[in-house]
């Protein structure tokens, strides 16, 4: 509150007349809800605690960041609303300490916030003020979009890197592979006017190389194919038939692994401009991926859905999830919690969604399966008509 009027009011406390008390009641209440006014506006989080941590004032926005109810809060320790804070330790050194943390509720988050020892001076007989520690205040920051940034901007930054290291690995393993399959083709025909026993066992060694040329070429080409920019050739598209048709093509599998397939595909999805079999393409390595994640017997549940921007479809497997420590690793080249995974089957998939202008969320419940939800952007709309004279008017898809 304003410094200068609570001095005065305590100068003239004895001299304050029981009518007067009133008036400055007000005043104080006033100059308290403009202050609480100004605290509300402000984007950052403040939350004021006493020495133990309890808390006496938090704001709306320290509120919205946590998912807490104000009055709920008020005298309660900070540490048992937050927990995993390690409040003892931050106040330990009895100084400013920053930090930033990870938010799980209500949404997924990173803040950067800092403690402030707050004191107040207090009159001493002979020596003057003294200051005296009364409390912290806890300012909090979201960095959820720059920490965002700062990863998109790493993240193209590698795939510049890889997309040139392809063009590299295209010609230098690519010409060679071609070579030795010629070759290899000379020698089969070389080999056929030679005697049959001789034949059998130069046969069986030409088939392991021939095998392994061809598993070279096939990494080779998933490589190129994961970070090499495509050319969409883009039509209406009907997701629902787009999945189906996946499904389909996997069925000898699906019989094989004994997997059950479970499809709720929405009846009303619009059209979505999309290159058909890309996204073929990138639904069939995110089933695949649910395929080799599970044993026999499990279950993947694949339902489709639209809001006012997305058509999105939802995969969600029964296999083992993903730990928290290998979650931001999932989309990096070569990584692969499979013993015969190659590591690029969703690398794939979020470059094809990319240049579709979706995106991917991915949840994992470790130890009970992992979800992972493709969005697709509906048709732009040209014009959209807003509000007029208390009616609603519609806005077709252009």
């Amino acid at each position: 509150m304003n410094s200068g009027f609570l001095d005065k009011l305590i100068e003239r406390i004895s001299r304050v007349r029981p009518e007067e008390v009133q008036g400055y009641l007000l005043r104080l209440a006033d100059e308290k809800g403009f202050l609480e006014t100004i605290f509300n506006a402000i984007h950052e989080g403040v939350i004021v605690t006493d020495l133990k941590g309890r808390i006496n004032y938090l704001n709306r926005a320290a509120c919205e960041l946590f998912g807490l109810e104000r009055e709920k809060c008020m005298g309660e320790l900070l540490s048992a609303r937050l927990r995993g804070l390690e409040w003892d330790k931050l106040v330990d050194a009895g100084k400013m300490v920053s930090r930033d943390m990870e938010v799980f509720y209500p949404q997924h988050r990173f803040l950067n916030f800092y403690v402030v020892p707050l004191s107040l001076d207090q009159p001493a007989a002979k020596r003057g003020p003294v200051s005296e520690m009364v409390g912290y205040a806890v300012i909090l920051r979201d960095t959820t979009e720059t920490r965002r940034s700062t990863e998109e901007t790493i993240q193209s930054e590698k795939l510049t890197a890889l997309t040139l290291l392809a063009a590299g690995v295209a010609h230098e393993i690519g010409n060679p592979l071609n070579s030795l399959h010629i070759h290899l083709q000379l020698m089969e025909r070389k080999l056929r006017k030679l005697p049959a026993a001789v034949r059998a066992e130069l046969e069986k060694s030409l088939k392991v190389a021939s095998d392994e040329i061809t598993r070279l070429d096939s990494i080779v080409q998933q490589f190129l194919g994961a970070v090499r920019p495509a050319h969409l050739e883009k039509k209406l598209e009907n997701v629902n038939a787009l999945v189906a048709e996946s499904v389909a093509f996997l069925q000898p599998e699906i019989e094989d692994r004994s997997i059950l397939v479970e499809q709720e595909l929405r009846k009303d999805l619009p059209l979505i401009e999309a290159d058909r079999n890309q996204l073929k393409q990138a639904f069939y390595n995110v089933i695949k991926n649910a395929f080799q994640a599970m044993k026999s017997g499990g279950i993947l549940r694949i339902r489709t859905n639209v809001d006012e921007q997305f058509v999105s479809v939802n995969f969600a497997d029964t296999g083992g999830g993903i730990s928290p420590e290998d979650m931001s690793k999932i989309f990096e080249p070569y990584f692969t919690t499979k013993a015969s995974g190659s590591g690029l089957g969703l690398l794939i998939v979020r470059r094809i969604v990319r240049e579709h202008g979706g995106e991917i969320d991915l949840a994992s419940d470790e130890g009970k399966g992992l979800t992972l939800t493709i969005r697709l952007p509906r048709r732009n709309q040209s014009v959209r008509m807003l509000e007029a004279g208390g009616e609603k008017a519609e806005g077709g898809e252009g």
